[in-house]
């Protein structure tokens, strides 16, 4: 219940007044007596297996209950015996009299309590009864006042059971049915609400089922309800999506009657959109290869202005420390370039960002042939306010000072399954067979060090890489953690072909 509250003042809403269904415990058993008592309810001792035989199909009528025409008298006696705990779980149910030749199985009188010894968090063991969905769902939006009660599709079979206990209880017209919550001092007036349907909001790359996400969880093959590649508020959250981010999504996607698969690369774009306008820029090094400026004099140190985002110059600017020996993304350097590379290559020349130009001058590989270190001089007529600083090249690259750069956890997320509706089983896999195994990725990542005391939550782009957030739980001075929220371009769409 605390995680819900908090989910929806994290979305950015508040609530007039907080209600548990448990509020109207009462008023759910008062509306009971009243079906009884106007021959629209009876306890029934068929078990849960004899209810689904009697129940009928599609296309066959139910059958009655043998206990269907007991009198008024006997069930308001052995309902009232069932509040009291006289009979075990199971034993009996309380069922609407509607019609089981309904063509709507949802008609074919509906159980609406159960018995069930279970302690319940706000009421304790006061109630071994309690109410079925569908009718404590429908009182509980007339006593709330509620004008339309929104829905998604699967509900819309229900919704002639819904007014069905709607009419029968007529609730503004009884107020000894509501009576128990103006004692209590809650607010009640009495509406007849309307159900309207919509679909659910299905994204591709994902399963929305309770069921499945349960599974994810209790099998250990996420890290919890609040995962980063879940689709839950909780896990949206600690991902770095904006909550208004969130909000915008569902406005332009809107409402629909019909069942559909939105793309979840819309509310990639939106998260995007919202981190661009906000995220403060900074400089990171997630696969690093040491870079050293040989012209320089060792132990060479100084500071560079960069600005905090170059979109808004009200964000001001800061002080990042530049150095002989960098980190660069090995992802910069080609030994052997394949056609249209245009960062750094042997005897090539690169910008590196808000520095100068510089040339590979040599390769420097371990005793297995691997690439350990690059060897360059930077141009010093090309260095900011020089007059060699118009001097064009192809590239430019970002750094880190390797002297001075903050070592930090770096979780690489991306979508949680490989295949746009993880639910098609129609190749013989379960969802489960199309997890993503690249989904989550831990490196260890070189920072510039102005990230060494920023707040848990709190949201970067690193230049070129992506947009990251200080992760909600784990980041901490001692150990830093950041989450990459999203890349800066869709790289799904491109591998599609989109």
């Amino acid at each position: 219940m605390a995680a819900i509250q908090e989910d929806v003042r994290w979305l950015g809403f508040e609530w007039t007044e907080l209600r548990h269904a448990s509020d109207y415990f009462e008023v759910f058993y008062r509306c009971a007596e009243k079906l009884i008592r106007n021959g629209r309810a009876f306890v029934c001792d068929l078990s849960a297996d004899q209810v689904r035989e009697y129940r009928g199909t599609l296309t066959e009528p139910g059958r009655n209950s043998p206990y269907r025409d007991r009198s008024v008298e006997e069930n308001l006696d052995l309902f009232r015996r069932m509040r009291a705990g006289e009979f075990a779980d199971g034993a009996r149910t309380l069922r609407a009299r509607i019609d089981m030749a309904s063509g709507n199985i949802n008609l074919r009188d509906p159980a609406l309590y159960r018995i069930r010894r279970v302690p319940h968090q706000n009421t304790g063991d006061a109630w071994p009864i309690y109410p079925m969905y569908d009718y404590a769902h429908c009182i509980s939006d007339a006593v709330e006042g509620i004008t339309h009660s929104l829905c998604t599709l699967e509900f819309e079979d229900h919704r002639p059971l819904y007014d069905w206990c709607l009419d029968q209880l007529d609730l503004p017209g009884d107020p000894q049915l509501t009576e128990p919550l103006r004692a209590a001092g809650l607010r009640c007036e009495p509406s007849r609400p309307q159900q309207i349907e919509f679909s659910r909001g299905n994204l591709d790359y994902t399963v929305m089922s309770k069921r499945k996400l349960m599974a994810l969880v209790q099998d250990g093959l996420v890290d919890g309800w609040d995962d980063p590649r879940m689709p839950t508020l909780s896990g949206a959250r600690r991902r770095g999506f904006p909550a208004a981010a969130i909000r915008a999504f569902w406005e332009r996607i809107g409402i629909s009657k019909q069942n559909s698969v939105i793309d979840v690369g819309v509310l990639e774009a939106c998260v995007r959109e919202a981190l661009d306008a906000t995220a403060p820029r900074r400089l990171a090094v997630l696969d690093p290869l040491r870079l050293v400026l040989t012209n320089l004099p060792a132990g060479h140190e100084e500071r560079l202005s960069f600005p905090n985002h170059p979109k808004n110059e009200s964000a001001g600017h800061r002080q990042v420390p530049f150095s002989d020996t960098l980190w660069i993304e090995r992802e910069d350097f080609m030994e052997v370039p394949v056609k249209g590379f245009h960062r750094l290559v042997p005897g090539g020349e690169v910008r590196l960002r808000g520095v100068g130009i510089v040339r590979c001058e040599e390769v420097v590989k371990d005793a297995a042939g691997a690439i350990v270190e690059l060897r360059c001089t930077l141009d010093a007529d090309t260095r900011p306010g020089q007059p060699g600083a118009e001097r064009k090249v192809k590239g430019t690259i970002h750094w880190v000072s390797a002297r001075h750069a903050l070592e930090a956890e770096v979780r690489l997320y991306d979508r949680l399954f490989d295949v746009p509706d993880p639910d098609d089983d129609a190749d013989g896999k379960t969802y489960r067979d199309h997890l993503n195994p690249a989904s989550k990725r831990i490196v260890r990542g070189y920072l510039e060090p102005s990230l060494d005391t920023v707040a848990s939550e709190s949201t970067w782009q690193f230049e070129r890489l992506g947009y990251f957030v200080a992760d909600r739980h784990d980041h901490g001075a001692a150990h830093p953690v950041f989450n990459r929220t999203v890349t800066l371009r869709d790289s799904w769409a491109k591998a599609a072909g989109r």
